[in-house]
């Protein structure tokens, strides 16, 4: 007896090229694992970069070759955890969080908390992220990134060896940035994605002159230039938060002064009942 139900033919193997590049950012994530236990700070901070770098290709190698898959995507999710939320915490703990188990029953533990913190958030983040792909405007992200929080973090530990200071005397913003980088991570606060921009099409000559000047600022002093720069997007997020509530509220005074006026005379000056 035969069937006429048609076969399915499952998809067997994975595309290699975009999972390589998620390989290497992983492999870059763990390196500054090993880095940070070993005291090579600097290292270990360029090494994050490196990851971010690489993190930001596969998806777009994968969208140019038309090489996509859900895999895919679940692998670079479990990648950018370790590469932007373990690795900085450790990193940030070795630096600097570290020197607070010190300090007292309460302070001793509030450094490994709060690296532990930002390492949730970074796992919430990317949860959500996966959740809600492809149901929210593509202009805009939810929360922070968890490569720019990452930046931020890392970018800290670059700048403060590169000057030459500790993470002992750099412990309180140590502190404040790696809770409020976790924090901003799970926020609602709407970050410019810059995923409108369009790599294979034509661009003004303006643009490529402006991505050539980026790179030679960058080049004259990476650990200032980029930690200062992810700062900045860091910052811009609640600022802008803030000037849309402000919008929001005059638009309500706005509305309701119109409402006001609009009522007849007579109506406005009878007493209340």
């Amino acid at each position: 007896m035969t069937s006429n139900t048609p076969e399915v033919h499952r998809a067997r193997g994975l595309y290699l090229l975009p999972n390589l590049f998620t390989t290497a950012a992983l492999f870059c994530g763990f390196y500054a694992i090993i880095a940070s236990l070993h005291g090579r700070f600097e290292t270990a901070a360029v090494s994050v970069f490196i990851a971010m770098v690489l993190d930001g290709l596969d998806g777009r190698v994968a969208r140019m070759t038309h090489t996509e898959s859900e895999f895919g995507a679940q692998y670079d999710s479990m990648a950018d955890l370790v590469s932007f939320g373990l690795a900085p915490a450790l990193l940030m703990y070795e630096w600097a969080l570290g020197e607070m188990v010190g300090m007292g029953p309460f302070l001793s533990k509030l450094g490994w908390l709060a690296a532990f913190f930002y390492t949730v958030m970074a796992a919430l983040r990317l949860a959500r992220f996966n959740v809600q792909l492809g149901s929210t405007d593509k202009r805009y992200f939810i929360g922070l990134p968890s490569p720019s929080a990452a930046a931020v973090v890392s970018g800290l530990v670059w700048f403060g060896t590169d000057l030459g200071l500790t993470g002992h005397q750099l412990l309180w913003p140590a502190l404040a940035v790696t809770i409020g980088a976790g924090a901003l991570m799970f926020s609602n606060i709407l970050y410019f994605s810059f995923k409108q921009v369009d790599l294979r099409g034509r661009v003004p000559f303006m643009a490529a002159l402006l991505v050539v000047l980026t790179l030679v600022v960058i080049s004259i002093d990476p650990p200032k230039v980029l930690f200062t720069g992810f700062l900045v997007y860091g910052v811009s997020g609640p600022l802008l938060f803030l000037v849309r509530l402000r919008q929001r509220a005059r638009r309500r005074a706005y509305s309701v002064g119109e409402a006001s006026e609009s009522r007849p005379n007579h109506a406005r000056d009878e007493p209340p009942h």
